[in-house]
């Protein structure tokens, strides 16, 4: 199994829920995009199209300080998960079908599968 970067992954930028819009504002023309808003209004997210090469990036409304995340896409997310633990990080809470972790470092990150990354990145 390959590790390292997948064109799948992404960086999401997270934002309070005070900051939010603002958040999509700075970061879109931090990036030079238009932020791509989604059909949905009820969603937390606001995709920046052509932001960086080989990822997606998006501002994620969340209930907690802001912060940034990556997201990894794996085929089996349960050994993926066992593989970042191996290599110093820890679980932090499973939702649904991917798992939040925190890195040795402190950052949070999430692994999902990579079906969830190709339909978000299809969207």
């Amino acid at each position: 199994m390959e590790h390292g970067p997948h064109p799948a992954s992404s960086l999401s930028i997270d934002c309070s829920e005070d900051t939010f819009e603002t958040g999509v504002a700075f970061w879109a023309a931090v990036f030079g995009v238009t932020p791509r808003q989604p059909a949905d209004a009820e969603q937390n997210y606001v995709e920046l199209p052509g932001a960086l090469p080989h990822m997606t990036v998006e501002v994620q409304r969340v209930g907690a300080p802001s912060r940034y995340h990556i997201d990894f896409p794996a085929e089996d997310v349960d050994a993926e998960v066992r593989r970042m633990v191996d290599l110093g990080a820890e679980r932090v809470e499973q939702i649904e079908s991917w798992w939040v972790m925190r890195a040795p470092t402190g950052h949070l990150f999430c692994v999902v599968p990579a079906t969830v990354a190709a339909d978000d990145a299809s969207a």
